[in-house]
């Protein structure tokens, strides 16, 4: 789809990242955002392929795939609204956010982003604690240098503070959340106290690396709990979010597209 398609049909679009969260330190954070759109029919029932739109302003301003992103950029990407189900049912924690933005951070949503935020009860299950409990490890391990780095290394912060105190913040964050998901079936949005004080606390290089450890492992035990404990239940409502998706794509083909494409006029 071309990217003017994809701003056409995008339903629900809302802020993500540290701002978000409320872990955002004035002047130095990108701004991240997230959306859903519908593809057209041909993308689905014909020959053509969607799955994500991904626009970065780091890259338009220095012609770099792989720029960083400064304070002031743009990193937006779009899924299908297909792909982003998938995700969400299967727990991943970037995208169940969307989920839980407030209306005062939406870009945009119509009436059917709010029946998707809606969905949230039918979508999240204890399923998502694996998820968490999973990213939680690997970014600890990272942090560690334990495993591969995956562009965690922040030398100022290193030198000034002996550890990558934004990636211990969103490690810690992650955490956090995963653990108020699977206890309440929500995610507050943003973190509420004192989490979100003590959070930016790491941020700021004023806890130490031992004690986010300490905080990292006391997370990953309640998780690893609530996968059998939690009052979610154990699986998403598949039937419901399925025939949620199917007529939300029937209704917008005959609206958009049907009578383009008996007339053969679709390119």
């Amino acid at each position: 789809m071309t990217p003017e398609r994809v701003h056409e049909t995008t339903f629900l679009r809302g802020v993500i990242g540290s701002t978000i969260h409320g872990l955002a330190l004035d002047g130095t954070d990108d701004r991240d955002e997230m959306g859903v759109c519908l593809e057209d029919i041909e993308f689905v029932a014909g020959l053509g392929h969607f799955e994500q739109y991904i626009y970065r302003t780091a890259k338009e301003r220095t012609g770099k795939d792989d720029a960083p992103s400064q304070a002031g950029d743009l990193d937006l990407v779009v899924y299908s609204l297909r792909k982003f189900v998938r995700l969400a049912l299967d727990g991943n924690p970037t995208i169940l956010n969307l989920l839980f933005v407030p209306p005062s951070r939406l870009v945009c949503c119509d009436a059917r982003g709010s029946a998707l935020q809606a969905m949230a009860p039918s979508i999240v299950s204890r399923r998502a604690a694996g998820r968490f409990l999973g990213y939680l490890q690997a970014q600890r391990q990272r942090l560690l240098g334990e495993r591969g780095q995956k562009r965690i290394h922040r030398p100022e912060l290193e030198a000034a503070h002996g550890y990558d105190t934004k990636y211990a913040m969103h490690m810690l964050r992650l955490g956090v959340q995963g653990v108020e998901l699977l206890r309440t079936g929500r995610i507050m949005l943003p973190i509420a106290e004192p989490e979100r004080t003590w959070l930016m606390q790491v941020r700021r290089g004023e806890i130490d690396l031992q004690a986010c450890l300490t905080r990292c492992g006391e997370l990953e035990r309640e998780l690893l709990d609530l996968k059998e404990t939690s009052p979610l239940p154990s699986k998403p409502d598949y039937h419901a979010v399925e025939r949620w998706v199917v007529t939300l794509y029937l209704e917008h083909w005959k609206c958009q597209d049907f009578d383009r494409w008996r007339e053969g006029s679709c390119a």
